[in-house]
């Protein structure tokens, strides 16, 4: 059937024998606007039925617009709907039995597009995906990515990237993205109003070294422009760019807004403090600035705005350095006070009327302290703002409720922008502030004569950033003329700017692109779609619109991406072979915010292993393509050994916890269920112990200790080990960046019975083991042979057995269901396997009870 499926990187190539065929992309840019086309064709060429991936990963802001699939002469062809059609529609091929599948796009800074087939030995499969987006200048130039990720050598791979602006193109490279193996590789030809970039690397140049099967192609690769200024009519349609140049900038007033609570302990603080650094020295003597920082209490650096003179930058960089993350998150208190800051200092006369205020917040968690409710905080903040201030958001990590920065943000002027905790998350952030530190103009408005143009997209605009541009979009009304005349008018530092523009000739226009062989001949059509649609989401997710004009605005949202064949939050795709026999669904995640960090993508690797209650272990084995089932039938108390890696120095155990007795009549009748209660890591070599339990997170080196509630989000570094937690959720611990180790939460009613809180834990088995790795866990490094034959009716008619062959050994297996709680963590969901009965004799080595341990830093005694 179709499932979803993660990236298949190149480790995963290897356990699977599968030859790709080919791996091309086209881009085609016209006035800024991008239609992409990504295909893949792929065929089995082992001697066993195998699922097939592709997956792609495009930009945020993007709409896919189609994806087809070819599977041995079976084509299959995608349609947007509305979310609900195509669900229901998508309901009923499964309730038929027939194939279907779920394909999910994450929310990360480039979303993911995945799907999966399982075909039979010999199958080709052709893959084709579209999308859409429009092009966002930024620091005076557009950047086209596209992210490659092919998994292995590709006999035809290539790129080519067309761009055709019709007022002429005034630059245009190729900065080397991909890595030195690849310099001097793209290949670019460019002329007035047109530019090719082509990529195509030979099997030999893809090669990571000169006898490797891997591919070296795994990264962005970039084209970066820029255009002559000028506005386009074509189909109807009009686009209007306005990016003046040659201004002054304004003065500004700006309060950074720092968390400074116990999550941003460790690299989130050294990384925010290295970027306030440098952006506190890009302030001058004509702007204004204060600190406000936060946890469960407030402070102010300064109760007043000072200039940006260089011994009051220097004394607030000091202030900086000297902050020490602790305690709870007082997001909307922390807000209240800069709002007041910005009004205090407008009523005493301190701003200049001409200047530009803003509030730049940085947070990585949800409000803990005061007020905590997302929609009071969004409600409380754009009540007190004036329409002269922005609120800028940065978001850091992948838990932070990112969807409620964006919307406070785009209700008061301003946009947001997620950083990722990576080793460049301080540039992140500088390069944030530098789109938005040399504001140029404030209140523009673009104006069109009166009954020359409908369904205008925005045309007032709060600021205008250097390096940027706006955008109008609508269409035109029949006329005798063929041109379009606009008028804007802004505030500039010293005076009223005026312009004055006269669009092209649209006919004239619409020829030229009929001539163009690689022109995107629907742009402006679908530009101002795009622009459209995306405004009234933004509109749909404010908290200004009444029901009544928030079910016009769905409604208009879902016309128009059903008639653009947008994908969007309302719409799905639904893929159907010819005769709608069987389909699949392109559907956006109903929560980004669970998305953002798919544990399928960590963890889908040769083999895999997950644990949960009682405690039962499966085990992805991809070379047989099925999974494994077994429980250990110990006792509370009980420490089990799950890895022993005495080569690389790594140790990982489990403590049992048993369910709660009824009564003590019921002792000897009722077994009591068994669960991971703790999960401990030991690192042997930097004496660094991580323990997790149901209660808390310790993190123990020496005679330091660190512990951290379960209410606490931080990313901690400690020598080579990395704790990264996430709120009431999980908790990812790396090893000198080889060995990962995941836990998650999972509570339960307090009151219940019988039940108690407990661990799950996931251990990919790409983590790089030394040869004398062990463990429960720890000796699935090497898959073992396995062999599954003679299946009949088992004692249960409900699950069928069957004999197994594994490690010299004949089991009798039962087929059965088994809970996972990746993706649902309080209902689990079911995993088809075969189950081991005898807590897994004959699969593990020896008996369980030899991996009993007798403390949560020991490795196994001896070899088993």
């Amino acid at each position: 059937m179709w499932q979803s499926l993660v990236l298949l990187s190149t480790n995963q190539w290897s356990c699977l024998k599968r030859i790709l065929k080919s791996y091309k992309v086209e881009s085609r840019i016209t006035s800024r606007f991008c239609h992409t086309t990504v295909k893949s064709s792929v065929v089995n060429s082992g001697p066993n039925a195998q699922s097939i991936g592709f997956n792609v990963q495009i930009p945020k802001q993007a709409f896919i617009t189609n994806f087809t699939m070819n599977v041995n002469g079976i084509t299959f062809v995608g349609s947007v709907k509305e979310k609900t059609v195509a669900r229901n529609l998508y309901a009923q091929a499964r309730a038929r039995g027939k194939a279907a599948g779920l394909v999910r796009a994450n929310s990360q800074d480039m979303e993911t597009f995945k799907t999966e087939v399982h075909v039979p030995p010999g199958s080709k499969i052709e893959f084709e995906l579209h999308y859409q987006e429009m092009m966002q200048r930024k620091l005076g130039f557009y950047e086209h990515s596209l992210y490659l990720q092919p998994g292995r050598l590709v006999p035809q791979f290539q790129v080519d990237v067309y761009i055709y602006e019709p007022n002429g193109i005034a630059s245009v490279e190729t900065p080397n993205t991909l890595g030195e193996h690849f310099s001097g590789m793209a290949k670019l030809t460019s002329s007035k109003d047109k530019a090719h970039v082509v990529f195509k690397p030979s099997l030999q140049q893809q090669r990571k070294c000169e006898n490797c099967t891997t591919s070296a192609i795994d990264g962005i690769f970039t084209v970066r422009y820029d255009v002559l200024r000028d506005s386009n009519v074509s189909d109807g349609h009009f686009v209007h760019f306005f990016a003046p140049a040659n201004l002054s900038p304004l003065p500004k007033n700006i309060v950074f807004v720092i968390d400074v609570s116990g999550s941003m302990w460790g690299v989130k603080m050294k990384q925010t403090v290295e970027a306030m650094q440098t952006i506190l020295d890009d302030l001058t003597m004509d702007d204004y600035f204060s600190i406000v920082d936060f946890n469960h209490n407030v402070r102010c650096w300064s109760e007043e705005l000072v200039p940006g003179s260089t011994i009051q930058v220097a004394e607030a960089k000091k202030y900086i350095q000297n902050i020490k993350p602790n305690g709870g998150t007082n997001i909307n208190e922390a807000l209240m006070r800069a709002v007041q800051m910005l009004v205090k200092a407008s009523n005493q006369g301190m701003i200049d009327p001409r200047s530009v205020s803003m509030i730049m917040l940085v947070s990585d968690g949800d409000p803990t302290v005061g007020e905590i409710k997302l929609s009071a905080i969004q409600k409380n903040v754009k009540k007190v703002m004036r329409e002269e201030f922005s609120l800028f958001s940065l978001g850091i990590g992948f838990d932070v409720d990112y969807d409620f920065l964006e919307r406070i943000a785009m209700e008061n002027r301003g946009v947001a922008q997620r950083i990722y905790t990576s080793h460049d998350a301080s540039d992140q952030i500088r390069r944030f502030y530098s789109q938005v530190s040399s504001p140029l103009l404030r209140k523009i408005t673009v104006q069109f004569p009166e009954d020359s143009v409908s369904d205008v997209t925005q045309n007032h605009f709060d600021k205008y950033f250097s390096g940027s541009e706006l955008v109008v979009a609508g269409k035109v009304l029949p006329s005798e003329s063929t041109t379009l005349n606009s008028f804007t008018t802004a505030s500039a530092v010293s005076h009223t700017y005026t312009c004055t523009h006269t669009e092209a000739d649209y006919l004239e226009l619409d020829a030229a692109l009929a001539q163009q062989q690689h022109a995107f001949t629907g742009f402006a059509r679908q530009m101002w779609a795009y622009i459209t649609v995306n405004q009234l989401l933004s509109e749909r997710l404010s908290m200004a619109p009444t029901a009544g004009q928030k079910r016009k605005i769905t409604q208009r949202i879902l016309t128009l991406a059903v008639e653009h064949q947008f994908v969007t939050p309302l719409t799905a795709l639904l893929v159907e072979s010819e005769e709608a026999k069987e389909r699949l669904l392109a559907d956006s995640p109903n929560d980004p915010k669970q998305e953002t960090e798919s544990l399928d993508h960590l963890f889908w690797y040769c083999p895999h292993v997950t644990i949960f209650n009682d405690p039962h272990f499966i085990v992805h084995l991809p070379k047989s393509n099925m999974d494994i089932c077994f429980n250990i039938d110990s006792e509370p108390g009980h420490i089990l050994n799950l890895v022993s890696d005495p080569g690389a120095g790594v140790v990982v155990n489990g403590q049992l916890v048993g369910s709660k007795r009824v009564g003590v009549e019921e002792k000897e009748k009722e077994k009591v269920n068994t669960y991971f209660g703790t999960v401990s890591v030991f690192y042997q070599p930097d004496g660094i112990s991580v323990s997790v339990s149901t209660d808390r997170i310790d993190l123990t080196h020496g005679r330091n200790n660190h512990s951290f509630t379960w209410g606490a989000t931080a990313d901690i570094t400690q020598d080579r080990v990395k704790v990264s937690i996430v709120k009431d959720s999980k908790v990812m611990v790396t090893v000198d960046d080889k060995i990962t180790v995941m836990v998650l939460l999972h509570r339960v009613w307090k009151k219940h019975p019988t039940h108690v809180d407990f661990l799950g834990l996931y251990i990919p088995n790409n983590n790089q083991y030394s040869s004398q790795a062990h463990g429960l866990i720890g000796q699935f490094g090497q898959e073992p042979e396995v062999r599954v034959f003679n299946l009949h009716e088992g004692a249960d008619p409900l699950k069928k057995e069957a004999t197994m062959e594994v490690k010299g050994n004949k089991l009798v297996v039962t087929r059965g269901w088994q809970k996972d709680y990746r993706r649902d963590q309080k209902r689990g969901s079911d995993v088809f396997c075969w189950f081991i009965h005898n807590s897994g004799k004959g699969f593990i080595d020896g008996h369980y009870t030899n991996y009993i341990v007798p403390r949560l830093d020991s490795f196994l005694p001896l070899p088993l």
